[in-house]
């Protein structure tokens, strides 16, 4: 059974940091990408960050240049998003996706095979 659970989201101050986990199980993790979204209702699905298997390239979205690392531990099937300097247009609900491709990944949803269920982002004082 295909499970991408996230974890980490959060009430957090403009300015402050947090960091999400997407914690896999049920395929082969080394062949995925996992990519990174975020959506505020009544917008479309975003795509912050991605990043690749085989030779780990990252892709950043405009969004998450120079504020958004994301960073990937194969041994755990577990990709993390450190997000600094957050403001409130950042927040949304944060989902992490699987895409079956190699030293490659993308920033439109449309490509991706697995989902998981989101993790609720809320930057405000």
């Amino acid at each position: 059974q295909v499970q991408l659970v996230e974890s980490g989201g959060g009430l957090v101050q403009p300015g402050g940091s947090l960091r999400l986990a997407c914690a896999t199980s049920g395929f082969n993790f080394d062949w995925y990408g996992i990519g990174w979204f975020r959506q505020v209702p009544g917008k479309e699905r975003e795509g912050v960050v991605c990043i690749s298997s085989g030779d780990e390239s990252i892709y950043y979205g405009d969004s998450a240049v120079g504020r958004f690392t994301i960073s990937r531990d194969n041994a755990k099937s577990t990709v993390y998003l450190q997000m600094d300097s957050l403001k409130p247009e950042d927040t949304a609900v944060y989902y992490c996706a699987a895409d079956l491709a190699e030293n490659w990944c993308g920033l439109g949803p449309e490509v991706y095979d697995y989902w998981g269920q989101g993790t609720q982002v809320t930057v405000s004082s």
